[in-house]
Order: structure tokens, then C-alpha cells, then sequence
């Protein structure tokens, strides 16, 4: 099978590194990929949003198979596209672009949860035109509040103010300035939740879903969780409070309301939905949707997935999803990630990378890396993502934090106390 994926990230190193495990697998390429993807396929300088390009290539190689491993084709339409019918023998990993908006606009969310009953936390949509509506839910609610952008915002959308008065300069700073462009001239205010985050992923074909492995991720820059947001800065698997009490109410509250309403609005999907969640005293309810793995959730969740990713493709796309059976290992898995001094703000690139050729005892997924003069440099915030496997998670951890001593480049950070509350 000829397979194309469309990303460049840390998720899609790991994408690739398991589809490159694959018997079925005969050539891999990767739009556009990075420094680390050139291991397992070849990388392709297109961008991922060309989709007239993106088609060309596909017919030219014989792509059986597009994967979009990044939520932004997903966004804007490539599943749509690739029905055309000269088109539409390619099958296509990714949501329809209507599915794609539960991640695409946290308000579209939020009132297909309220639809279709998918336990969440109440909600406020605020434009300019009714910004004054925010100003009285601060003075209603005691903080922390939460501001949410309501398009993508790469992992950074999302903000807790402290005070009334912090809240009320980021909604004007959101929606009037427009910090992140027309992602936030609309936002959504949430009520604050209390408890537990961690993360759901499954695969479905909008029919039929499989549950993968469960992780949490840690996306505050610094040591003991203060600090910016940042698309993650480590993740640990399995989630040692996630129980099958839990997960029976995840499965039963979340998502199995979450793809009923898929098929009751006529809304396509094959893909994984990442189901951000927060447990609130044993009660489940979902922070975000996102639609594709999570990122560094990917490096951490794809190690223990012991089945053929393509096989389990093919099921799904077959209509004998229901049928597979996920081999999940029974090791812990823990990623820590390198990142470049200064992130999530203003950081170098170009700088080199060396001594990952020293690393046994992990598996470097590369995220913000590429080749420079046949050398490998930084050329992201995140650059590498450190995983390993071990019988718990503090045995993993440790042999993250052994590999991450035999690599250098200038400017590298991490955060040393990843999964600190469970070792």
C-alpha cells in the first residue's frame, strides 16, 4: 500500500515510525515531514494545504491511502475534496470538513455537545458585538474563568485568568485586538471545572469505534505546573486513575453520544477523535475535541498499540471495525520533550543537534527539527520527544531522562518532573 501523510510534527514522526512497521506498508511518504521522518519515508516538499498538489501527487504515486495526521487539512476540507471522482478511490484518513469543526470552532463544539447531551461544562459564545455579556459573567462567577479562542490556535487558544480584572484585559485582547486573528473574534467562556485532565482517543469510521490507549498530558512550560501553555511539554500512558468505572462512564457519557451524533447529523468521519477530558469528583466531561491525535500524546499512546495501524485503517474503512481487536501492551510509556530555550514565546532555530545516534534505551521522535547542509538542526519550539517503555511509569520516565542526557543542542529545556504526581 502507497500511503501519504500530511504533517510535520512530533505526531507524525510517530504516525510514520508505526505505519513504517507494517508489512502492508510499500511506500511512505510525508508532506512535508521533518529531520526525523526521513528515517521511515521520504519526505515531500508540498504544502499541506495545497490540495490541487496534494491530489497530483497522489495520482502520480498511487497513493492508496491520505493520512491527515494535522488537524489544519482537516479543517479545510480534504476529506470533501478527495470525493471528486477522480478522486475518490484514494481513501482518506481524516473528518468530513463539518466533523472536522468540533475542533475547528470551540462554539460548534460546545452546541453539538449540548445536542446531542455529551457531558461538558456550561458555556457563554462572545463576539464584539456582545462583549459586554462577558464582562457581567466575570462579575457573576468567582475566578478562575476560562477564555477559550474559538478556532485553532495551536494548542494556545486557551487561557485562565486569575482575577476579574485579568479576564476582563484577555476578552478585550482576544476578541477587539484579535490576538489570534479571526480565531478568537469569537470566543467561548466556560465554566471553570475542578478536578483531573486526561485524554480519550479512539478510531472510528463514524459507525464503529476502538478505544486506544488513554494518557495525560502535561502542557504548562514549567515545573509544577505553572507557566505558559504549550502544545505539551510530556505525557505519560496508561493514566493510573483511569479504572474501568471510569472508563465505563467515558465510554457510555462521551462517546458513545459523541459518534450516535456523528451519524444523527450526517456528518462523515474516519479518523481518531481525541476526547480532552477532566474527571470532576468521578464524573467525566470533555474539555475539547480534537480531530486527529493529540501531539505528544501520538509518541506516547502509538508505542503501546502492539496491532498493524494500517490493518486497523482497513477495517475501518471496510466496515469491519467492530470486529478488530486493539493489541495494547501492558508497559508504561512516558515522553518527555526537548524544547528550545525561550518556547512557547520567542526562540532560536538552526542551532545543531547531536548525540541522538546515543540514545538506546528510547525512541526520539522528532517534532521542530530539519536538515541544513546534511546536518540536523532545531527548527521548532519542540524538537524532540523522548519515549520509552517500561514496566511502570516511573521506570519509563527514567529512561527518558537517561536518553535525554546523551543529547545536546544549544538552548535545550525540558521539564524534569513529567508524570510527577504518580511516581
Amino acid at each position: 500500500m502507497n500511503i501519504l501523510l500530511l504533517g510535520s510534527g512530533g505526531r507524525e514522526s510517530a504516525i510514520a515510525w508505526k505505519l513504517s512497521q507494517s508489512a502492508l506498508l510499500t511506500n511512505l511518504y510525508i508532506a512535508t515531514g521533518n529531520g526525523g521522518t526521513l528515517t521511515f519515508g521520504q519526505n515531500v516538499n508540498m504544502s499541506i494545504l495545497d490540495f490541487p498538489s496534494i491530489a497530483t501527487f497522489c495520482l502520480q504515486h498511487e497513493i492508496n491511502l491520505l493520512i491527515s495526521g494535522s488537524e489544519a487539512p482537516a479543517v479545510a476540507g480534504i476529506w470533501d475534496y478527495f470525493q471528486r471522482e477522480d478522486l475518490k478511490h484514494i481513501a482518506v484518513i481524516a473528518p468530513s470538513q463539518t466533523s472536522a469543526m468540533l475542533e475547528g470552532s470551540k462554539a460548534f463544539a460546545k452546541e453539538f455537545m449540548k445536542k446531542h447531551q455529551v457531558a461538558t461544562a456550561s458555556y457563554l459564545e462572545i463576539t464584539k458585538e456582545n462583549i459586554s455579556e462577558a464582562y457581567a459573567w466575570f462579575d457573576t462567577r468567582n475566578p478562575p474563568y476560562v477564555i477559550k479562542a474559538d478556532g485553532l490556535a495551536e494548542g494556545k487558544g486557551v487561557v485562565l485568568p486569575e482575577s476579574k480584572e485579568e479576564a476582563r484585559q484577555l476578552i478585550d485582547d482576544f476578541v477587539l485586538n484579535k490576538r489570534f486573528g479571526a480565531s478568537s473574534e469569537k470566543v467561548v467562556l466556560e465554566e471553570f471545572l475542578a478536578g483531573i485532565e486526561f485524554s480519550i482517543f479512539v478510531y472510528t469510521n463514524g459507525t464503529e469505534y476502538v478505544i486506544l490507549p488513554n494518557a495525560k498530558d502535561y502542557k504548562r512550560r514549567f515545573e509544577g505546573n505553572i507557566g505558559l501553555n504549550t502544545g505539551g511539554m510530556g505525557c505519560i500512558s496508561p493514566v493510573p486513575f483511569v479504572d474501568d468505572d471510569l472508563m465505563t462512564k467515558v465510554e457510555n457519557e462521551i462517546i458513545k453520544p459523541t459518534i450516535n451524533g456523528l451519524k444523527a447529523d450526517g456528518m462523515p468521519y474516519d479518523g481518531f477523535i481525541y476526547f480532552g477530558l477532566i474527571n470532576c469528583e468521578d464524573r467525566p466531561k470533555v474539555i475539547e475535541y480534537n480531530c486527529r491525535l493529540g501531539d505528544p500524546e501520538a509518541e506516547v499512546i502509538l508505542p503501546r498499540i502492539e496491532s498493524d495501524l494500517i490493518a486497523l485503517f482497513q477495517a475501518g474503512l471496510s466496515q469491519k471495525l467492530s470486529s478488530f481487536q486493539v493489541q495494547i501492551s501492558d508497559q508504561a510509556s512516558a515522553t518527555v520533550m526537548l524544547v528550545s530555550d525561550g518556547y512557547p514565546e520567542a526562540y532560536e532555530k538552526g542551532h545543531n543537534i547531536t548525540g541522538i545516534e546515543n540514545v538506546h534505551l528510547s525512541t526520539v521522535f522528532h517534532a521542530g527539527t530539519t536538515l541544513k547542509d546534511y546536518e540536523l538542526v532545531t527548527n521548532g519550539g519542540r524538537v524532540l520527544a523522548i519515549t520509552s517503555l517500561g514496566t511502570n511509569i516511573q521506570e519509563a520516565l527514567g529512561k527518558s531522562y537517561e536518553s535525554i542526557d546523551r543529547i545536546r543542542f544549544k538552548g535545550q529545556k525540558w521539564r524534569s518532573d513529567i508524570g510527577f504526581e504518580f511516581v
